[in-house]
C-alpha cells in the first residue's frame, strides 16, 4: 500500500482523536475512504475503515475489537480516544458505555490527511499486519472535559463524544500545554485521585454505587503511522514511496463516581 508521489512534505496532523462508534464529522470537503483487512491479536481478521478529510485536515479509522467494542480514531487538533463498550443487560448493565480520552498528538503518530486520502491497495483481500509494534502506553486521566465547551478544544469533539458527555477525560500535563496555547481553563475539572481519597480499583470495590478507579484498555492492531521516503540517483531529494504501519495499545485509568460505570471490571 502506498500513496502516489508528490512534491513537498505535508505537515503532520496536530492532534489525534481516538473514538468508538463515531467517525469523522465536521465541515464539508472532499473525503476519501479505504477499507483494509487487518489481523488482530489472537489471529482473527477484521475489516478496518480508513477515512481522510482534506478540507478539515483530519483522518480517521474504525475497527471492532475482539471483545465486540467498536473503536474509531480521528486525528485533527487533539488526540481523543473513545470507546463504546457493550454491556450485559441480564446483569443490569447499560446497553453500552461510552468513553472519550483526550490527549495531545505527538509527531509521527499517524500520517497526514493528504497522504491518507491518497492511499491505495493493489489487493483488497490481502490481510495487513503491522510492521512496527509500538507497545503499551499507560495513561492516568486525572482531568474531566466539559462537553458543552468541547468545540473550543476540537471541532470534532461534539460529534465523536456525543454518547460520552459525562465521561470525557484528559491529563493535567496536556491541560497545561493547551492553556499555554490559549485554551480556556473553565472547560477542565480536576478529578479525585486514588492517593487523595484512597480509592480502590473498581474490581475491588464492594458497593456498586461506590467511587473507584477504573481501568480500560484498547488496541489499534494496524494503522499507517509514518510515511516512507526513498532515494534515487535520478531525483535530487527523497520522495514519498509508501507508508509504515504500526500497532499500538493503550491502558487508561480514571475516576468514576460509581463502580457500575466500570462494568468490565465488576467480575475481575
Amino acid at each position: 500500500m502506498r500513496p502516489p508521489g508528490g512534491r513537498g512534505v505535508p505537515p503532520a496532523p496536530r492532534a489525534l482523536l481516538l473514538a468508538l462508534l463515531a467517525l469523522l464529522a465536521g465541515a464539508g470537503g472532499a473525503r476519501a475512504e479505504l477499507r483494509v483487512r487487518v489481523r488482530l491479536p489472537g489471529g482473527r481478521v477484521a475489516e478496518e475503515r480508513l477515512q481522510a478529510d482534506g478540507a478539515g485536515d483530519s483522518v480517521g479509522l474504525e475497527l471492532r475489537e475482539p471483545d465486540g467494542a467498536l473503536v474509531s480514531l480521528t486525528a485533527d487538533f487533539r488526540k481523543i480516544l473513545r470507546a463504546l463498550v457493550l454491556g450485559e443487560l441480564e446483569k443490569g448493565q447499560r446497553q453500552f458505555q461510552a468513553l472519550c480520552f483526550v490527549t495531545r498528538l505527538r509527531d509521527h503518530e499517524i500520517i497526514p490527511s493528504e497522504a491518507m486520502a491518497k492511499l491505495r491497495q493493489k489487493n483488497p483481500r490481502a490481510v495487513r499486519q503491522a510492521e512496527e509494534a509500538r507497545g503499551l502506553e499507560q495513561l492516568h486521566m486525572d482531568m474531566a472535559v466539559n462537553f458543552s465547551q468541547g468545540a473550543l478544544l476540537s471541532p470534532h469533539l461534539h460529534n465523536v463524544c456525543a454518547e460520552a458527555t459525562d465521561a470525557i477525560y484528559t491529563r493535567q500535563e496536556d491541560v497545561r500545554f493547551w492553556l499555554e496555547q490559549g485554551v480556556d481553563s473553565s472547560m477542565f475539572k480536576a478529578l479525585p485521585t486514588d492517593t487523595e481519597q484512597a480509592l480502590p480499583r473498581c474490581g475491588q470495590a464492594g458497593d456498586r454505587g461506590a467511587p473507584c478507579v477504573c481501568r480500560y484498555g484498547l488496541s489499534l492492531a494496524w494503522y499507517p503511522c509514518m510515511l516512507k521516503y526513498c532515494h534515487s540517483r535520478d531525483r535530487p531529494a527523497p520522495y514519498k514511496c509508501g507508508i509504515r504501519s504500526c500497532q499500538k495499545s493503550y491502558s487508561f485509568t480514571f475516576f468514576v463516581p460509581q463502580r457500575q460505570l466500570c462494568p468490565w471490571e465488576e467480575d475481575s
